[in-house]
């Protein structure tokens, strides 16, 4: 199922999105939860016996926004989690990390105020920035929290997935060491345009592309992941309770700005769209 968080004539509504991805119905559910967007169901054991409200809407007539539009807490992300994208940064960004790629993941955050819809704006930091980059990832959200997750266990906790653009500010997340900071600009985590749910989407074995002004700059796929999805989980879960909604990133591949010969950051006007199959796609406008 495809799950969208969306507003029409002023009302922020969670709804179904049809097989054919041209309408979506709203799920029956209170002004002050809808506000949470699909949080809203991944909080509830029986969602999918909540009823639906009202007429399908055509999608050309609501705003999708993102389907979390304000996660409970930051999001998890994964550094250097494709070979490719490990070797195109070893001299930058990760210099100073271990430089055994398999050791273990890289994991930070970027705070909830970053995330915006699929077709949003995202606003250039003016003064504060001259090198903001794309990274097109999958993430995965959690629908059955724990702690100390095991692998074997893993996939059992995800409730769906959805597209994010990890931007990011290069030349402060150099200058801070660590990173949260360089990611967490407000509007720097496009997300959407819905949650395809785990029962219906294989994270593992996907592709993730991203193109920057109609040009393919990324293309990988999940399997070629260094640390896969269970490993994530069990990794972030360590001695941390993960919780329904939390957000992790799985690290994007090869082909963003900063390791092109020569660097090509975004500037205005640029649009950056990341397709991932099975899930569709988002595009934002860099302004």
């Amino acid at each position: 199922m495809r799950i969208a968080t969306y507003e029409h004539a002023g009302q922020r509504l969670v709804g179904r999105v049809s097989d054919d991805g041209l309408s979506v119905t709203a799920f029956a559910l209170a002004p002050d939860r809808a506000r949470l967007g699909a949080l809203s169901l991944i909080e509830r054991g029986d969602w999918r016996s909540l009823p639906t409200q009202g007429a399908a809407l055509a999608l050309q007539q609501v705003r999708l926004l993102a389907p979390l539009p304000h996660p409970r807490r930051n999001l998890f992300c994964v550094g250097r989690n494709y070979h490719e994208h490990a070797k195109e940064l070893r001299d930058s960004v990760f210099k100073n990390n271990n430089a055994n790629v398999a050791a273990w993941p890289i994991v930070f955050t970027k705070v909830p105020e970053c995330v915006v819809g699929p077709y949003d704006e995202v606003q250039l930091p003016h003064g504060i920035t001259e090198q903001v980059d794309y990274e097109s990832e999958l993430a995965l959200i959690i629908g059955v929290g724990g702690k100390n997750i095991r692998k074997e266990d893993a996939m059992g906790h995800i409730f769906g997935y959805t597209i994010v653009n990890d931007v990011t500010a290069r030349d402060v997340q150099m200058r801070h060491q660590q990173w949260d900071m360089g990611k967490s600009f407000d509007t720097f985590c496009p997300m959407g345009p819905w949650i395809v749910t785990a029962d219906e989407l294989d994270g593992t074995r996907t592709r993730v592309r991203g193109w920057v002004n109609g040009e393919l700059r990324q293309d990988g796929h999940t399997q070629d992941l260094i640390f896969d999805i269970p490993t994530l989980i069990e990794t972030c879960s360590r001695g941390i309770t993960l919780y329904p909604g939390d957000v992790i990133a799985t690290g994007t591949p090869a082909g963003v700005g900063m390791g092109l010969n020569p660097p090509q950051y975004l500037k205005r006007g640029d649009v950056v769209r990341v397709e991932i199959e099975g899930i569709g796609a988002i595009e934002n406008r860099f302004a």
